[in-house]
């Protein structure tokens, strides 16, 4: 009963910060590149849109900010957006820590490898323009994904400019490489084409996006969080990540929990949720001295 009593409690303190998000446009004006794709976007379930053509950024500001933003990729295999569990349901706990959270709703890329990657560098200009107005550190805001949004987020991190790097990277059971031992069959199809289809990606597509190969020590500092008993992205992807972070002093966390599989983002189901969330909130901390 008391239990029971401390969850009711913990979901009403919490809902107290959800707030209704701000609704952007990433590019308001028309986006410099297409994905190819004609038809309607298909919205038969919200929390899981797929061909995706307008990509948009849904902004929840901190009432009570301490300058950190971060922007989540939701995973879905480049095919689809887990919106909910791997976006929305994640703001009222980040809003709670002072945190100002943003899901970005990004172009799916049907084989155009470049478009999911502008809109999520983007997205990091937009909350840069809008530092002042959300009392937003720009050198405080992150990039978190999970899945194939992990993959997104770990290629904002290893493919930047000044303007457009993140200061830290959140992933969760990412993939992060192209090469066929370890990928994720279809996010790598969906991402840079495949044999069937007559698009085979070249040697050097295949190695642009195999993130663990673009590792320097400029490569901001990562949390990375996955299952070992994860049957869909092996957890090579971020254990060689890890490794090359680690090798180019790059400051680096993992946590590896021995079950859980796939998907698990923010739902309760999750065994480990309790213990993730506490060890991204002290290593979140620790970047905010």
């Amino acid at each position: 009963m008391k239990t029971f009593i401390y969850i009711i409690f913990m979901c009403s303190a919490l809902s107290l910060y959800a707030q209704k998000p701000i609704e952007l446009k990433i590019w308001p004006n028309g986006a410099p590149n297409s994905n190819g794709i004609t038809e309607p976007e298909e919205i038969k379930s919200l929390s899981r849109p797929k061909k995706i053509t307008e990509p948009t950024l849904a902004v929840y500001p901190a009432s009570n900010p301490n300058g950190i933003a971060i922007i989540a990729c939701p995973g879905g295999g480049y095919q689809h957006l887990a919106m909910n569990h791997e976006g929305h349901d994640m703001a009222a706990w980040f809003n709670a820590q002072g945190i100002t959270f943003a899901v970005l709703k990004y172009r799916m890329p049907n084989g155009h490898n470049e478009v999911p990657l502008s809109d999520a560098q983007e997205a990091i200009l937009i909350m840069k323009s809008h530092a002042d107005e959300w009392k937003v550190n720009p050198d405080k805001i992150g990039i978190m994904g999970a899945s194939a949004g992990g993959h997104l987020a770990s290629t904002v991190a290893t493919h930047f400019d000044k303007e457009t790097r993140p200061a830290f990277q959140i992933l969760l059971y990412p993939v992060i490489s192209m090469d066929t031992s370890i990928s994720h069959g279809g996010s790598r199809k969906n991402l840079l084409g495949d044999n069937l289809s007559g698009t085979s990606p070249s040697d050097e597509l295949i190695k642009k996006y195999s993130n663990e190969l673009q590792v320097t020590p400029e490569t901001p500092p990562a949390f990375i969080a996955l299952s070992s008993d994860d049957k869909t992205v092996p957890p090579a992807n971020s254990i060689r990540y890890y490794e090359a972070l680690i090798a180019n002093k790059v400051m680096a966390t993992m946590h590896i929990y021995p079950i859980g599989g796939h998907g698990w983002g923010f739902r309760d189901s999750f065994i480990y949720k309790r213990q993730w969330t506490d060890e991204l909130e002290t290593w979140i901390r620790t970047l905010n001295k």
